[in-house]
């Protein structure tokens, strides 16, 4: 009886590996087959199977859609509204399975241990947003699942970099701990200071070019992160779409908080919105500043614009 369990549970848990397109020769499908192999070694602890089947008939499993980026874009946002269709099954916390090497290395199993149960009509999904970010995620989220299907959600780099700041400032201001202006990092020698990490990660066709080493485009759907904040419906529906659900979520699901200043939810007659540390006011910034940063962004957003053949509403720096 123990053997059946154990071999039912390797069905259940082991992901559907469908090659979207030959990104890679033969010999890294080895490789890949191989990595794959020893993630699963990790997942011999009997324990461990026990924990991941409900007696209800749900259980966990590996996700099928994963939330890859971008942060300070509107990830926290999406999951809570994609949260609302009954077909899925979110994750609460950012995994960072993918980019972290200490949990990485505890193997898919351990992976498997962070999803929510699920029914075998839903879809599991989670979203870590450094994952757009880190050089070494697209090839292990290939590696395990060449079907995956990606969500990424951004919005215009100027402002990302703005919220970057923001929340970094509000995390020190909360331990009581001091923090430079704003303009100590964009400004380095008189001119913006390229190297401040929050605008290499607005940089999005250079991260976009390593995911699309793996994927092609058709399987990362990108949500525009300013649109979704000033009317969430219509992009919601594209994510259902995207995702092949079934219409479930409507206009009725969102209502403007004049308080807060920011579209909530309304889910069987709960209202909720989103935490008090989303949506905070950004720094004042001179204006020379922000055209600076539209200027030094018009390039890569065009590079971006090219790769993903779409264009978005962002400033865009113009020479008089």
């Amino acid at each position: 009886m123990a053997a059946f369990l154990l071999g039912a549970v390797l069905l259940i848990v082991q992901p559907q590996i469908v090659p979207s397109r030959p990104a890679i020769n033969s010999k890294a499908e080895t490789s890949a087959q191989s990595v794959q192999r020893e993630l699963l070694k990790k997942t011999s602890q009997k324990n461990d199977f026990k924990e991941n089947i409900h007696s209800n008939g749900s259980c966990r499993q590996l996700p099928q859609t994963i939330i890859i980026g971008v942060r300070k874009g509107g990830t926290r946002a999406l999951l809570e509204m994609l949260s609302l269709h009954p077909d899925i099954a979110a994750a609460e916390s950012e995994v960072h399975f993918f980019d972290w090497e200490d949990h990485y290395r505890n193997g898919l199993q351990w992976y498997i241990n962070q999803m929510p149960f699920s029914y075998p009509h839903q879809i599991t999904v989670e979203k870590t947003p450094a994952y757009f970010t880190s050089p070494k995620v697209p090839e292990r989220v290939y590696n395990m699942n060449q079907s995956m299907r990606l969500l990424l959600i951004l919005r215009d780099p100027s402002e990302r970099v703005l919220s970057d700041y923001t929340q970094v400032f509000y995390n020190h201001m909360q331990k009581h701990k001091p923090y430079p202006s704003i303009e100590q990092f964009l400004i380095k020698d008189g001119e913006l200071n390229v190297d401040y990490k929050a605008i290499n990660r607005s940089l999005y066709y250079i991260h976009m070019q390593n995911w699309l080493k793996y994927f092609p485009l058709d399987h990362i759907h990108i949500v525009d992160g300013d649109k979704l904040i000033k009317d969430p419906f219509p992009e919601i529906e594209k994510v259902e779409r995207f995702l092949k659900l079934s219409p479930q979520i409507n206009a009725s699901n969102f209502y403007f908080n004049k308080t807060k200043g920011f579209y909530c939810l309304r889910d069987s007659g709960r209202e909720r919105c989103l935490h008090e540390s989303k949506g905070r006011a950004h720094p004042q910034v001179d204006t020379w500043l922000l055209e600076k940063l539209h200027e030094y962004f018009h390039e890569p957003n065009k590079k971006f614009f090219e790769l993903v053949g779409r264009t978005f509403d962002w400033h865009s720096f113009v020479a008089s």
